[in-house]
């Protein structure tokens, strides 16, 4: 399975990650530094829990900090994975609600981690039009431009599922 498509138009992000809401935090496994260069992100133990979108060994987290692990292409997604990404975003919300540190990340950290994030919020009582624009506000411009997942999370991921499994 693909996880990540070249798209030599979107920059990579300023940062490894950025706070969304308080606790919240989406990034990515590269980031542009501020000399231009690609660096890479290595998670130690700044989180409580990891949530990583894309399988790339050796970029953490530290052993002993929960790590959930679901790859997920940047395209569309089945019945399987879109319930993946509502657990995910569910198991986010709870450490939230536990006072916890979560990261959500992918490859730039802009949909894949998106997806889950803006999920997330709107469980926790945002519209979708809100965390879209709360994500592109706090992490980049570019975050969520995977114009299906922008769809997914105005249809609601819920029905998204279903409609998927449907088609299946």
């Amino acid at each position: 399975m693909r996880t990540r498509r070249k798209q030599p138009d979107v920059p990579a992000p300023d940062g490894p990650w950025n706070e969304i809401v308080p606790g919240l935090w989406m990034g990515g496994h590269e980031f542009r530094s501020r000399t231009g260069q690609a660096e890479t992100v290595l998670v130690r133990d700044e989180f409580d829990l990891v949530q990583t979108l894309l399988r790339l060994p050796g970029y953490g987290p530290d052993p002993g900090v929960e790590h959930h692990v679901w790859p997920i292409p940047d395209g569309p997604l089945d019945g399987t994975q879109l319930a993946g990404v509502i657990r995910l975003a569910r198991a986010a919300s709870e450490a939230l609600d536990e006072g916890r540190r979560v990261l959500v990340r992918c490859y730039h950290g802009y949909n894949r981690s998106g997806l889950v994030v803006a999920h997330a919020l709107v469980r926790r009582g945002h519209t979708a039009e809100e965390a879209i624009r709360l994500i592109r506000a706090r992490r980049s411009p570019w975050a969520l431009h995977n114009e299906l997942f922008v769809d997914y999370l105005r249809a609601g991921l819920p029905t998204a599922r279903l409609l998927e499994e449907l088609a299946e």
